[in-house]
């Protein structure tokens, strides 16, 4: 993608996992990230998004995994003691190829990787299909949420992202889903199945009960 950058800054977290085409909002307070922020306003306006693996705190820098989200601030406001709140819009998947560290927060030379939207188009049974499982996995908040999504005209790739973005799952299985690519309707199936699976079995399941689209 010869628009976006090569370098950019990177933004870890240890519970987010961003999908192209989602939109989310952040609290900005270290200072570190707080430079970040001014410094990607003034130019190209995109942070690359990473989660964090699990032993984050044992290691300085944290380890994060290779693979990311990248998101271009379309909202942005300056809070009077330095804060910042802004709204992240999800742009493309990219590798990390290497980081680089010449300021506060961590930089990398990134590999772009955008998914063709053909390799998610849903036929009718797909989406069929997806609808049944998220009636079973979301239970009685299912019809609303089905019927919110179908009224905000998602179809396709920003269907299958909205819900792996949104979807009451671990951080960790989000990622996997993330690194499926053009899989990754598969790969929400798979997950979906196997939390049903776990939540007959007796397992935790998401809070213990029927999931939700946050």
């Amino acid at each position: 993608m010869a628009d976006l950058p090569r370098i950019i800054p990177l933004f870890p977290l240890p519970n987010l996992v961003l999908f192209p085409g989602v939109a989310v909002p952040l609290h900005i307070f270290e200072p570190r990230y707080r430079e970040m922020v001014a410094d990607v306003s003034n130019s190209h306006g995109i942070i690359g998004m990473m989660l964090l693996k699990a032993d984050w705190e044992s290691h300085d820098p944290a380890d994060i995994f290779n693979i990311g989200c990248a998101g271009k601030i379309s909202e942005l406001v300056k809070l009077p003691d330095g804060r910042f709140n802004l709204i992240l819009n999800g742009l493309s998947e990219f590798h990390v190829l290497r980081e680089i560290r010449e300021r506060s927060y961590r930089q990398a030379e990134v590999e772009w990787r955008p998914i063709e939207s053909a390799a998610m188009q849903l036929d009718a049974e797909a989406i069929e299909g997806l609808r049944q499982l998220l009636f079973e996995y979301l239970g009685d908040t299912a019809a609303g949420a089905w019927k919110s999504l179908m009224e905000r005209g998602l179809r396709g790739a920003d269907l299958v992202n909205f819900i792996c973005f949104h979807i009451d799952v671990p951080a960790i299985e989000k990622q996997t889903m993330l690194e499926a690519r053009g899989g990754r309707l598969d790969c929400l199936f798979d997950v979906l199945t196997f939390k049903l699976e776990e939540r007959k079995l007796g397992g935790p399941g998401p809070h213990g009960g029927p999931g939700t689209v946050q």
